[in-house]
């Protein structure tokens, strides 16, 4: 497989083995099944598994535990998160540590590749931080620099983690100005997908804005991970889980017939189109894949081989919208 720089850590493959698939949220499958396609995923030369608590309350953690039990194979490196929420200043190390130490044990290792802030980071005065899920999904922003930034850096002199980073799901304002602080991190999550839409991530009232993020990480030397290529399922054939008809996600899969029309006359699936459109994005070094199954798994890995989408579907595919 196709690798790219992913900012201070290097080469790594174009696609990435995301934990949510393996942590059931994208629709039902079974451990066994998850294993496999972990062990597929290496064996198609995927070398970055993203993982975190949330995915499936560990389910994906431990899957991938299971699937190497500890022996994992020479330059597969993972990651994991923390959902800080709005943590008092005051427990956020013994939070952070706690979620790193929980980790690693159910993924049977000794130390994380990438720490990431699970969190929305929100600008200290934003009303988004009124928020009902504000208490469990938001970080401000000043206790992010003077606090959690501080204890990351702590984190990789210890050897705890190797290197940290941003879900940069939060407000664009708040990730933008810390993609150009220093310490900056080594790696941010960004959106990738030809809506431009974190569907039901998004807490404020503003644009996303996720090409400027991706520019920002450019302009200071910072990996990007693309996610969200087929947007939590609105970009595929069919939504495979039961939501409500006013769900974010409903909304962008109704705004997007013109699209699926377009990937059948290509001949292709529309989930297919999505990791390829996300693959040919500027700025994105690997996309993470949402897969829970083997057969999701290589149709990514097929698409990712059929390299990037020429400049003129590139632009049908954004006329679709």
């Amino acid at each position: 497989m196709d690798k790219d720089n992913l900012g201070p850590l290097g080469p790594v493959s174009r696609l990435t083995l995301g934990g949510g698939g393996l942590g059931q949220l994208w629709g039902r499958t079974d451990r066994a099944e998850c294993v496999a396609t972990v062990r597929a995923a290496v064996d198609a030369g995927i070398d970055l598994i993203d993982l975190a608590y949330r995915y499936g309350e560990g389910e994906a953690e431990l899957v991938f535990g299971e699937a190497f039990a500890g022996q994992v194979p020479a330059g597969v490196r993972v990651t994991s998160k923390c959902l800080l929420g709005n943590t008092l200043a005051a427990e956020i190390e013994d939070r952070l540590r706690e979620s790193i130490h929980d980790s690693l044990t159910r993924l049977r290792l000794e130390r994380l590749d990438l720490f990431f802030l699970h969190s929305n980071v929100a600008p200290d005065d934003h009303p988004m931080r009124q928020h009902p899920d504000a208490a469990a999904r938001m970080t401000a922003q000043g206790d992010f620099v003077t606090v959690v930034r501080p204890c990351f850096e702590r984190f990789v002199a210890e050897g705890l983690i190797s290197a940290w980073g941003l879900t940069g799901i939060g407000h664009p304002d708040a990730i933008i100005d810390l993609l150009g602080g220093r310490p900056a991190p080594a790696v941010v999550q960004c959106i990738a997908n030809p809506l431009d839409s974190p569907g039901s991530l998004k807490i404020y009232d503003e644009p996303a804005r996720p090409r400027d993020i991706i520019a920002a990480a450019q302009a200071n030397q910072v990996g990007v991970m693309g996610i969200r290529a087929v947007q939590a399922g609105a970009l595929t054939d069919a939504i495979d889980r039961d939501l409500p008809d006013d769900h974010p996600e409903i909304g962008d899969y109704n705004r997007a017939g013109a699209y699926r029309a377009l990937a059948a006359e290509l001949g292709t699936s529309a989930a297919a189109l999505g990791h390829r459109y996300a693959l040919s994005m500027a700025g994105v070094d690997t996309v993470v894949l949402g897969v829970k199954n083997r057969a999701e798994l290589a149709e990514c890995v097929a698409a990712a081989a059929a390299g990037p989408l020429p400049a003129d579907v590139m632009a049908r595919v954004d006329g679709c919208f």
